[in-house]
């Protein structure tokens, strides 16, 4: 990865900011194997602000463990917008904490097609709107991006960028959750 910011920088960010609200993030990752996870855990004290990471690589797991409604994943496809926010919001309420993220794609390199080309990455983050363990709203958002470059250059451009875009919700993010 030859960006500027490099991911160690930014979950330093992350945590920082977790830290100094009083919450924890999760997890759920589909293409990137885990690589989020790791990439949090790698910082020392990351149990502080960080939950749990799920992989949820089939559909199976993504309906299992995150309660992704099987209709959707038949009608839209497990690389979709639809299932980003499911991942994203089915995490957020198995887990006692106030941000979850979610990622799901094609990182090749086969299992493109001419709709979803390999390097199709759908991410979301989804923040609790009230206390964990509460029936609370939920915010969830969502971005498409399409990455080019082999299966680890798709892998390590979607970690850049869900790690940004968390940073930037938590930065834009009132400190008192509504």
């Amino acid at each position: 990865m030859n960006d500027a910011v490099d991911p160690a920088h930014l979950v330093e960010a992350i945590a920082e900011r977790l830290l100094s609200r009083g919450e924890m993030l999760a997890v759920a990752e589909s293409c990137t194997g885990g690589l989020i996870a790791k990439q949090l855990t790698d910082l020392a004290g990351s149990s502080a602000w960080f939950e749990r990471g799920v992989v949820t690589y089939s559909n199976q797991a993504k309906s299992d463990l995150l309660a992704v409604p099987a209709a959707v994943l038949e009608h839209h496809g497990a690389v979709s917008e639809a299932v980003a926010m499911a991942m994203a919001g089915g995490l957020l309420m198995r887990a006692p904490v106030q941000w979850a993220l979610a990622v799901t794609g094609i990182a090749g390199p086969s299992g493109g097609t001419a709709d979803k080309p390999v390097g199709t990455v759908w991410m979301a983050w989804a923040r609790r709107l009230g206390e964990p363990g509460q029936a609370a709203p939920t915010r969830v958002e969502t971005v498409c991006r399409v990455f080019s470059g082999d299966r680890q250059q798709v892998r390590e451009q979607t970690l850049r960028v869900v790690l940004e875009g968390l940073l930037q919700r938590l930065q834009a993010a009132p400190d008192a959750v509504a």
